[in-house]
């Protein structure tokens, strides 16, 4: 295909990242734990310690009041709130959420064990008879029960070997099932739970948290999608082969200048009708946005990305977003080194088009195991006529025998002391990174140890 370069760009900047935010943000997240405990303490959870079956109980209750505030904080860490990602990133967010999750489950399982101990040490029951008269005759615990099971059911599909066996779509599909698990463990709370309506205030501060939480979840991942979809209708203009299984889609809508997108962010698309349209994909904008058009482009890595090559023109495309930090909004100096390794060039490649910066002022390294799959030559060899741009094409096979980002033949000389040839003044650039995990870390590493300090580093992927 013949070079493209973005025209001036008329869509709307991003606000840049406010260093407080995030501190508001993890301030207000510890904030609501310290209330939770604090509430357990002024409902004489310390006093109830003295006697065995005190002890379980009030145990068993700081765990479920812990348990069901880290609940509410994973369902708002991916409820998509948009300060919150711009000052975290979705990568951050993830792993956030999985810890508050994991917690949370953990928690909750010590609570039913610890609870149902000491119902049975205060009744001197057997265990079995005291759990099967607490879930049928307590109100609200049927429905905690089925609670539970749907938290442990995408706790268990969320440890890294069970997602490595789905795909992101099934995934996605069934993590789902947490609202279901959080909203049905709200009665129990209300109905059962001294802790939560023992005051006043406990009860203002558990309605409050419950309502943000749903609140969240309705603007953010599903009133602003619903509203952006409407506003914008965008539909597929035409599909272009970039390389071997990779494809790009241009997609035209309504006043795209004032859809808030930045070069380096990515939408959850989905594309309307068709076989799995339910399930969507994360995919990077590979042009900088120009208010006309968008373009995505993508590999062929699954059914997801695979359909993209099938698209006609006039498909309507729904899409989640735009999502992301790896944007301008984190530079801290005037000369950049973008990395990529194979589709990872997609956001850099936009980044270059939509960034400013003096001629020589840029330096782009891309990884790839073969010249057939350099993407966007072209596009990116008219940058560097037009913008000066310093490209490197790092092409040939992996190293075997260490860890590097480059390929093997520059195995001889170490990864710092090619980096310091390849960009001198490394030091002195904001580095944007993406490519494969593995990859990512070395060049970040080696960054690192080149001198590079941690702020001026930005990497990101797409976290699930």
């Amino acid at each position: 295909m013949s070079a493209t370069v973005a025209t001036p760009r008329l869509a709307p900047q991003r606000r840049p990242v406010r260093a407080w935010w995030r501190d508001a943000a993890g301030l207000t997240a510890w904030f609501s734990l310290l209330f939770a405990t604090a509430l357990w303490v002024s409902g004489r959870g310390l006093q109830q310690l003295g006697s065995p079956a005190g002890f379980l109980t009030s145990a068993g209750r700081l765990c479920g009041l812990l348990s069901a505030d880290l609940l509410l904080l994973q369902v708002l860490l991916m409820a998509r709130i948009p300060w919150v990602e711009r000052s975290y990133g979705q990568d951050q967010l993830a792993r956030r959420h999985r810890l508050a999750g994991f917690s949370s489950i953990v928690l909750m399982i010590a609570h039913v064990v610890l609870i149902s101990l000491g119902y049975a040490a205060t009744d001197r029951s057997g265990l079995v008879a005291e759990v099967w008269s607490l879930v049928t005759t307590y109100p609200g615990m049927l429905l905690a029960t089925a609670g539970t099971g749907a938290l442990i059911m995408v706790a268990a599909t969320s440890v890294r070997a069970a997602r490595r066996r789905l795909r992101y779509e099934s995934w996605h599909l069934l993590h789902l099932y947490a609202y279901l698990g959080a909203g049905l463990a709200l009665p129990h709370q209300l109905w059962t739970g001294a802790d939560f309506t023992a005051s006043p205030t406990a009860t203002v501060f558990w309605w409050t948290a419950y309502a943000a939480a749903a609140g969240a979840v309705l603007v953010f991942r599903l009133g602003r999608p619903v509203w952006l979809n409407a506003r914008h209708r965008l539909v597929v203009e035409r599909v272009v082969r970039e390389g071997r299984g990779v494809v790009s889609v241009y997609l035209r809508g309504r006043r795209l200048d004032r859809l808030p997108v930045s070069a380096g962010q990515f939408f959850v698309w989905r594309f309307f009708p068709g076989p799995g349209w339910t399930r969507g994909k994360p995919f990077s904008l590979s042009a900088a946005p120009n208010g006309d058009r968008l373009r995505i482009t993508a590999k062929d890595l699954g059914p997801g990305s695979r359909r993209l090559a099938a698209l006609v023109p006039g498909t309507r495309a729904l899409f989640e977003g735009p999502y992301g930090r790896l944007t301008g909004t984190v530079r801290k100096g005037p000369k950049l080194a973008m990395f990529a390794s194979g589709i990872g060039i997609t956001p850099l490649r936009a980044l270059l088009a939509e960034l400013s910066y003096q001629p020589d002022g840029a330096v782009l390294l891309y990884r790839a195991g073969r010249p057939d799959e350099l993407l966007f030559r072209r596009e990116l060899e008219d940058l560097a006529v037009r913008r000066g741009v310093r490209i490197h094409y790092l092409v040939g096979r992996r190293s075997r025998d260490r860890s590097s980002w480059l390929p093997a033949g520059y195995a001889p000389a170490a990864d710092d002391a090619v980096l310091h040839d390849l960009v001198p003044g490394i030091a002195d650039h904001d580095v944007y990174v993406c490519g494969p995990d593995a990859w990512t870390a070395a060049v970040v590493g080696s960054a690192r140890r080149a001198g590079v300090p941690a702020d001026r580093v930005h990497s990101e992927r797409f976290a699930w």
